[in-house]
């Protein structure tokens, strides 16, 4: 059964604008370690990439928590959602702490899409409760 539905659509320019401003330090508060780790890799290689790839994460976590129907409330933290991807390279959420007891105490499951253009990131997520049998 459908638990949520969750979409965001994140302006790339006004990342980077955050990035300039608040440099590492809004990435640090976004990503989780394992999420600033790749963003570092990435963003060493190819600036625009790495750019990129923290905008579909804040795309995703807003999606995701608009799909709990938490918003940025507790338990539902920046850090303790992350954006990880499969072998196959699939996005998959990957929940930390007090919003992985929550969220598997509800019983739910999220499935997540992320894509990013030029000037956008945007991220669906659906959020399932699932059955009981």
């Amino acid at each position: 059964m459908i638990f949520g539905i969750g979409t965001d659509v994140c302006d790339v320019r006004r990342i980077r604008a955050t990035l300039e401003r608040h440099g590492d330090r809004f990435a640090r508060r976004v990503l989780s370690d394992a999420e600033l780790a790749v963003w570092r890799r990435r963003g060493a290689r190819w600036p625009e990439r790495g750019l990129r790839y923290l905008a579909t994460r804040f795309s995703a976590k807003e999606a995701f928590s608009k799909a709990v129907g938490l918003g940025m409330r507790m338990p539902m933290t920046w850090r303790l959602c992350e954006i990880a991807n499969l072998p196959s390279g699939q996005p998959v959420i990957v929940l930390h702490g007090a919003l992985k007891d929550w969220f598997e105490a509800q019983g739910l499951r999220a499935h997540v899409t992320v894509t990013d253009e030029t000037d956008y990131a945007a991220s669906f997520v659906v959020v399932e409760r699932k059955m009981t049998q």
